[in-house]
């Protein structure tokens, strides 16, 4: 059997019975293919493939210069193909001995009320009406804890409002990884900027594209923005507030996070409004308010040191 229709088989499976995203596939597709540049560099048969040339392939990967979390995920991605073609083609699985390298656990990088506040700004240009779309995207990741592709996947129809017994609430829907839903209430800030927004430029750039575009965040041909221009949204702000290679989209999610925790966020709460699938994820953000509270102690504290 072929290589290419094992792995275009287990793909369909990975799209169709299980229902990963686009982005999902695009990672599984990326990594199989670096497999089957092993494959075919070595001149080996993947139904006949040993313990030993799994091993050579990892040496292979760390020869390229990969993060260690890179390889890893590549070899999941391996061990996940092989236990599909196992079961759907009867061949052997030679990745039953694979063990993932651990990685030390690093505390998400959490910005300050302040700084956060002087990114969201720096978007502002006067007598730019894109600076309004920049600007609402940045509050919308703060507002929301979405990644990047939850927030330019966002379209008009997401947003919607929810009487409670407190009052009108603004809800977010967000997709999350494997496609899952889930809901998010929007601060006032955000609200008002997504408001601003669509009505003074988004019509403007809806008119560039004949056909109907559901996105809410739209790029200068009336389309759909992408991740790409997200990252440059953020970066740009990252330049002029004097934060450049300290920012990141997914800064904004761990600031979101570690705020809400400090401000007495029950964890489980925290968990939900991420998406996180395990409380376990989302704990690594007390660590970091822990931190805080032990540097606080030590310099405060007259005898704790």
């Amino acid at each position: 059997m072929k290589f290419e229709a094992a792995r275009s088989s287990y793909l369909d499976q990975l799209r169709i019975e299980r229902g990963l995203s686009s982005n999902s596939i695009s990672s599984y597709t990326r990594d199989l293919a670096k497999f089957e540049l092993f494959l075919q560099n070595s001149r080996k048969d993947f139904v006949n493939l040993t313990a030993q040339d799994l091993t050579d392939f990892e040496v292979s990967l760390k020869a390229m210069g990969l993060a260690l979390s890179s390889i890893n995920r590549t070899l999941s991605a391996v061990k996940g193909f092989y236990k599909y073609a196992s079961v759907e083609f009867d061949i052997s699985n030679p990745t039953l001995e694979i063990v993932s390298a651990k990685i030390a656990r690093k505390l998400p990088k959490a910005l300050s009320v302040d700084e956060v506040t002087n990114l969201i700004e720096s978007a502002k240009r006067e007598g730019d009406p894109i600076s309004l779309r920049d600007f609402a995207m940045l509050e919308l990741l703060y507002s929301s804890g979405g990644r990047v592709s939850e927030i330019v996947g966002v379209n008009t129809g997401d947003i919607s409002v929810t009487q409670t017994d407190d009052g009108d609430v603004t809800v977010l829907k967000l997709r999350g990884k494997g496609s899952k839903e889930r809901l998010v209430p929007l601060g006032k800030f955000a609200v008002a900027a997504i408001e601003d927004y669509f009505t003074r430029t988004r019509p403007a750039l809806a008119a560039k594209n004949s056909k109907s575009e559901p996105a809410l965040f739209l790029n200068a041909r009336g389309k759909r923005l992408s991740r790409q221009s997200a990252w440059q949204i953020v970066l740009d702000a990252a330049v002029a507030t004097g934060l450049e290679g300290k920012v990141s989209p997914h800064v904004f999610r761990h600031s979101y996070a570690t705020h809400l925790l400090d401000g007495g966020a029950d964890i489980r709460v925290v968990q939900e409004l991420l998406g996180h699938s395990s409380v376990t994820t989302t704990q690594i953000y007390t660590l970091i308010t822990i931190d805080k509270v032990r540097e606080t102690y030590s310099t405060a504290h007259p005898r704790a040191k």
